[in-house]
């Protein structure tokens, strides 16, 4: 067991070290970020990805309970696009996809294989829609999530959501419109289940 947890200690040290050395001279990388295993860290010229401190972020089975899927991606999509998660947030094999802008605040807690996007990434008209460039503008809307929000397994959170501080978001939950904050929601189209006690979300800021 001894031997078990220094390989895993190493496994969290050299996969930081890597990222930093990969994605750092590229993007905004805070201080402490604490990776295990590889994220996909990907943006056009002109869009901006900025990760807060003390973020870990999990790619590899291990460093999580549920197991993940596949590495965390973080991509930005288009010129001008803006991809910002706040301090003190842990994300595990989540997908965030950034046409126009996605923003997450601090102390963000996101499930195993989540997704986050704020674009369709496809034209609406039929005509031409598998070959025509995407209109990011038309097409998409930001998502802004709250500080202190925890969001499930597997959600997904869609173009145009807006997540206020605090708010639950259950597993496996297609997020279409706002959540309040300190709200519990839940199912698809995800719906109020119920609020939080103020004892529950505490001094949400």
């Amino acid at each position: 067991m001894k031997l078990y947890d220094t390989l895993q200690g190493l496994a969290w040290r050299l996969s930081s070290f890597v990222v930093r050395l990969r994605f750092g001279g590229r993007h905004r990388l805070g201080r402490k970020l604490r990776c295990l295993g590889l994220p996909i860290i990907e943006s056009v010229p002109g869009a901006e990805i900025a990760i807060g401190n003390n973020v870990v972020m999990v790619s590899r089975s291990a460093g999580t309970a549920l197991g993940v899927s596949h590495p965390v991606i973080l991509r930005c999509m288009a010129p001008g696009a803006r991809l910002v998660i706040g301090d003190d947030c842990g994300l595990s094999a989540t997908s965030i996809c950034a046409a126009k802008e996605v923003r997450i605040g601090s102390r963000c807690l996101i499930g195993a294989d989540a997704m986050i996007f704020d674009t369709d990434f496809h034209n609406h008209a039929p005509q031409g829609r598998r070959y025509a460039p995407p209109a990011w503008d038309r097409i998409s809307k930001p998502v802004i999530i709250g500080n202190d929000v925890f969001i499930g397994a597997r959600a997904l959170i869609t173009k145009g959501v807006t997540i206020g501080h605090g708010a639950i978001v259950a597993a496996g939950s297609v997020v279409v419109n706002d959540v309040p904050a300190a709200a519990v929601v839940g199912g698809n189209p995800a719906r109020l289940l119920r609020m939080l006690s103020p004892q529950q979300h505490g001094a949400l800021s």
